[in-house]
């Protein structure tokens, strides 16, 4: 292991953070005038000297660090870059909050950090507005930590990064031809950049403040779910306001890549994709059936108010956002079980979305599907396809490995959590794993849509807070830091 250069890198991931918390610092000196935000300049100002003083340390003890490494240092990078990150960002929830524990502040910032949007507080509007502003820019700052922060991380790792964040994508469109890298990352980060504005301006026009525009503009694009309020969106009570979110929750749980390949006009490769294709019939279809189901099941709200709530739910949920404007813990057993399954498959691949990714189950469903066929006609012989093209079986086996993976860890969370957390109904245990693994935030009983997650112990937080992050960098950067041989010293 070359910890010199892990070293180099955990000092800019903390030089980040140092800046994020000078920037929170800055909105509690704009409103210095209100009672809350005292307290809440100092602990900003603690919070930014920690992760400078970190990442001093880091970067000193990396001197004479070589300037290329390989997939194990990039996968110790990742796995302890989140990890780090978030318990850096939960410096500011514990010292100002006077009510807030260690295990509270840590499942704070990583439900931030890995845009989840679970979150153990109440009361939104009491706390002060710098640390409401710490508490969105972290979602924002999660979602262009995946799609752009370790891309530009890797295009200067060479060749391990660049097989690591293939791994990230689960595809092969997101390959990078070396030279191409950082113009490939500039332009991912130009994106990000020019929807967020967009959904800034655009929730502005429907009646949000300033504040609350950026604020909700964090964790739209990142598809975090943190609101300002703690009804959520559904305390604008706006039609306006929840379609402008439904848009760019859509966008942001889009593949960046098709973006991409947007930007390059190439319109008939865009129109193959696979992936977007099978995302956005998701939704359509999810939204159709959902609304038609409340419309039969429910008192007639008016269909404009039926189709507004099972559409943002639906996208809301998909895109692993977790906002919320409807109980729909009170909805029919269907839109409840189709809300789960939306849960599990989550959002497209390279985007800010968590879940399973689309293009993994679409994949893995062909193969099912050619299998069984298989079965009675056994000298047949069938190409998976993926965008038009033939999926190797290097790439077909990495994504039934991830599934299984993923299934089992799933599988095994449940029991662990039910025997740490007595009390929840089967209905709870389950859904509060899959809502933090598969990063969506609300589930159903006992974390429902109206619930915060306050009640859940200290050991299960730190539970869940290690499934969120092991959910959002995709497993294999989480599990790699249990095996011995990855610490090996380089001969």
């Amino acid at each position: 292991m070359n910890y010199r250069f892990v070293y180099r890198l955990l000092s800019f991931i903390l030089g980040a953070l140092g800046i994020a918390f000078l920037a929170s610092l800055g909105v509690a000196l704009l409103h210095s005038g209100e009672p809350l935000e005292e307290k809440a300049v100092t602990g900003f100002q603690i919070s930014a000297i920690t992760a400078f003083v970190g990442g001093a340390l880091f970067y000193v003890a990396s001197r004479g660090a070589p300037s290329r490494i390989f997939r194990k240092e990039a996968l110790c990078l990742v796995g302890i870059g989140w990890i780090l990150a978030s318990l850096i960002g939960a410096l500011p929830y514990y010292v100002i909050l006077e009510d807030c524990t260690v295990t509270d502040a840590i499942f704070e910032s990583t439900s931030g950090m890995t845009t989840t949007g679970a979150s153990t507080f109440t009361n939104l509007e009491e706390m002060p507005r710098s640390l409401l502003f710490w508490r969105q820019l972290s979602q924002w700052i999660g979602g262009i930590g995946i799609v752009v922060f370790f891309v530009a991380i890797l295009g200067y790792l060479g060749a391990g990064g660049k097989i690591l964040f293939s791994n990230e994508s689960t595809a092969k469109t997101a390959d990078f031809d070396q030279g191409r890298v950082q113009s490939g990352v500039l332009r991912l980060f130009l994106i990000y950049l020019t929807l967020s504005a967009a959904c800034c301006i655009c929730l502005r026009a429907a009646g949000m403040d300033w504040f609350d525009a950026v604020c909700h503009t964090f964790s739209t694009v990142a598809t975090g779910g943190f609101s300002t309020r703690s009804d959520s969106i559904a305390a604008f009570d706006s039609a306006s306001i929840e379609w402008v979110m439904i848009v760019f929750m859509t966008l942001g749980s889009i593949s960046f890549f098709f973006f991409l390949t947007l930007l390059r006009r190439d319109w008939r490769q865009a129109m193959r994709n696979t992936e977007v294709v099978a995302y956005l019939g998701i939704l359509t279809t999810s939204a159709v059936l959902l609304g038609t189901v409340l419309w039969i099941g429910h008192e007639p709200a008016g269909a404009h108010q039926t189709a507004r709530a099972a559409v943002f739910q639906v996208v809301s949920i998909a895109s692993t956002s977790g906002f919320v404007t409807a109980d729909y813990d009170q909805w029919p057993v269907f839109g409840r079980a189709l809300l789960l399954s939306l849960m599990l498959i989550g959002g497209c691949a390279s985007s800010t979305a968590g879940g399973a990714k689309v293009i993994r189950v679409v994949v893995a469903l062909r193969i099912c599907l050619t299998s069984v066929e298989k079965a009675f006609r056994t000298r047949v012989v069938r190409t998976v396809m993926a965008n038009g093209k033939p999926i190797d079986h290097g790439t077909r086996e990495n994504i039934l490995l991830y599934m299984t993976l993923l299934t089992l860890l799933l599988l095994g969370s449940i029991p662990v959590f039910a025997l740490l957390e007595p009390g929840h109904t089967l209905e709870g245990c389950i859904s509060v794993v899959i809502s933090c693994l598969f990063n969506v935030g609300p589930g159903f009983a006992e974390i429902g849509p109206t619930e915060t997650y306050g009640s859940i112990g200290g050991p299960a937080k730190i539970l869940l807070a290690l499934l969120m992050i092991m959910g959002r960098i995709e497993l294999f950067a989480i599990l790699v830091l249990f095996s011995p041989a990855l610490w090996k010293k380089l001969s």
